[in-house]
């Protein structure tokens, strides 16, 4: 699973030209599912996503990070991106094989996006496999690229 994870004063996702969610302060998070993602990496990604400390004390120290997304009570923008596999090796045309077909990666997505939510912070999403435009306020800029790997033999969550 990988996620990009970037501090925002606010973001929005529409489709159509309809704005279909949006946050003010908080976490814009990009989301890639890979082909054998489970439980067990959306809980880590979960946990880390919710507590990691990426916002300042306060306005007059901004470069000590010391409070995560639960601790300012910041909201939360999910949107699928399985772009995120995307290799780009070889040739010119990237490939997305290790990316989970769609009928997995949404369930997943889902999931994951129910694990957030039970945080009790808001949590607003894309549309998962629409083509949307999302406008990214980023806050610093800060933007970091997580990323946990199934190491078990099971795979397809």
């Amino acid at each position: 699973m990988r996620v990009i994870i970037q501090r925002v004063t606010s973001s929005s996702v529409s489709v159509d030209g309809e704005i279909i969610g949006k946050i003010g302060r908080g976490l814009n998070l990009l989301v890639g599912i890979s082909l054998n993602d489970t439980d067990a990496e959306l809980d880590w990604m979960c946990r880390k996503c919710l507590e990691l400390r990426l916002f300042p004390e306060d306005a007059d120290d901004s470069n000590k990070w010391s409070k995560s997304v639960k601790d300012i009570n910041g909201e939360i923008l999910v949107v699928s991106q399985f772009t995120l596999y995307g290799d780009c090796r070889k040739g010119r045309r990237p490939s997305f094989s290790s990316s989970a077909p769609p009928a997995i990666a949404e369930q997943l997505y889902d999931r994951f996006v129910t694990k957030l939510r039970q945080s009790g912070l808001r949590v607003e999403t894309g549309k998962f496999g629409a083509m949307m435009e999302v406008q990214i306020a980023n806050d610093g800029p800060v933007t970091l690229w997580l990323e946990k790997e199934n190491t078990s033999e099971s795979s397809l969550g």
